[in-house]
């Protein structure tokens, strides 16, 4: 199979291969955010209770954390034909055993199949278009790309609910199957061989040290959901911290590492990191307070706090590309700047009005949060893609795919336990105003890194 390079791949075979390369990463994006809808159903269908269900949100994530460092390798070993049509029928398999599991470790399987298909495509494909794509043109492209995953955020509890209002829980399944089958036909005639390949050994000790990110997100996420820290936990966090470690200090001094972490010596690239990581805090913080804060504080039914999340999410998905655009215009600098003061305003406006918030202004301020994030999350990635030169960028994305995953489970975790240590309860007001309070000061912080951008010929 023959490399082609992004001058033989214009015209409408470059948007076909866009629109494949994207359809496949909107369908998983839904089928991440769209399970935890049916989590009631698939209790009762499997017999088990609300921790063991969680383990097909948790188990994914762990997974496929461990999995986006691996992406750089796979990509300089393997033609990404191979890895994309590799990633739609794992996930298609795993999908498959989830429809047809008679009991949960079957399905809990065929959900680890997805987190590996997941953990592989969602850096490569950022990888793919940073590539294939003129410096110039990329805000505009990786806008897309935003439109696309917060599209896939907004639809998920929609087409989710729609489903299981009518249909067994099954059948969310296959809806998702019929729909990367459809992918899979398209991609083996429409995807081609697009990134150049330096072909590289497979460091199995970094992969083995890799998995203290597992032990890390996993003790950060037991944490936060017991508020308890044991003994057990203790140990395993200890263990996982010196498995990063070596695995940091092994990436560092192999001639051929598995990642090439040398990469964080580009100062643009480490604040480009930092502000998608807390950008995204954001993102995924607000699906997890809001929901509380309409239940517990307002009264709303799960219904309601479900469906109060979309405004927000179209704004996300519809800014997206305009943010692009914008970037090509005036540059990223300013681009996030915009974007990190109105991540502050969101936040501090919750925390001031904490206590007259109603159903109508918190959705307004929701919005406000997601639309900066629209101006922050991939104007931050394309930015840290143009600090690196060609080869570097396969492990840039990972690096910030990675770090936003370990964020955001971060993010989760501190949100919980600043809402229950504001007032020992989730039904108090005061909790909520602190963790308001936090996370604007969390944005401040991002808009000073926002302020030390160094703005040069190439991000203008």
């Amino acid at each position: 199979m023959s490399f082609m390079g992004e001058k033989e791949l214009h015209g409408i075979k470059r948007t076909i291969f866009v629109w494949t390369l994207l359809a496949g990463t909107f369908t998983m994006s839904i089928s991440q955010s769209s399970l935890s809808t049916a989590y009631p159903t698939l209790m009762k269908y499997f017999g088990v209770d609300a921790p063991t269900i969680q383990w097909l949100t948790t188990g994914f994530m762990l997974i496929m954390c461990v999995m986006m460092p691996l992406s750089p390798w796979l990509l300089n070993n393997y033609s990404f034909k191979k890895i994309y049509l590799s990633v739609l029928l794992i996930f298609m398999v795993g999908t498959a055993m989830i429809i047809l599991s008679p009991n949960f470790i079957f399905a809990l399987i065929g959900r680890a199949l997805e987190a590996i298909a997941v953990g592989v495509l969602f850096p490569s494909f950022q990888t793919v278009l940073l590539t294939i794509t003129p410096t110039k043109k990329r805000p505009s492209v990786m806008g897309l790309a935003g439109l696309v995953m917060g599209s896939a955020l907004a639809c998920g509890p929609i087409i989710s609910g729609i489903i299981l209002n009518y249909l067994s829980w099954q059948s969310l399944f296959c809806f998702f199957l019929i729909v990367i089958l459809i992918v899979f036909v398209s991609a083996f005639f429409n995807i081609y061989d697009v990134l150049p390949r330096q072909k590289s050994g497979f460091d199995f000790v970094s992969v083995v040290a890799s998995f203290g990110l597992i032990g890390i997100l996993y003790v950060v996420q037991t944490y936060g959901s017991r508020l308890k820290m044991t003994s057990s936990l203790l140990l395993l966090l200890i263990v996982s911290l010196a498995f990063t470690g070596y695995f940091i200090y092994r990436q560092f001094t192999l001639d051929q590492p598995l990642l090439k972490l040398s990469v964080m010596r580009v100062v643009n690239f480490d604040l480009a990191v930092l502000l998608t990581g807390i950008a995204y805090i954001s993102l995924i913080v607000i699906t997890v307070i809001y929901p509380l804060y309409y239940q517990k504080i307002l009264h709303t039914s799960v219904l309601v706090s479900g469906l109060a999340l979309v405004p927000p999410a179209l704004l996300l998905s519809a800014l997206n590309p305009l943010t692009g655009k914008l970037a090509e215009k005036i540059g990223f600098k300013k681009t996030l700047i915009i974007g990190m003061l109105m991540l502050v305003c969101g936040w501090g406006a919750l925390a001031v009005f904490a206590k007259e918030l109603t159903l109508v202004s918190m959705i307004v301020f929701a919005m406000l949060i997601e639309g900066g994030n629209a101006f922050v999350m991939m104007p931050a990635t394309t930015l840290g893609a143009d600090s690196l030169t060609e080869a570097q960028i396969s492990h840039g994305t990972a690096i910030i795919t990675t770090v936003r995953q370990l964020l955001g489970a971060l993010g989760v975790t501190l949100a919980t336990l600043i809402v229950v240590a504001g007032s020992k309860s989730v039904s108090s007001v005061s909790g909520y105003r602190n963790a308001f309070l936090f996370f604007c000061v969390l944005e401040v912080i991002g808009f000073i890194l926002a302020c030390a951008i160094r703005q040069t010929k190439k991000n203008q």
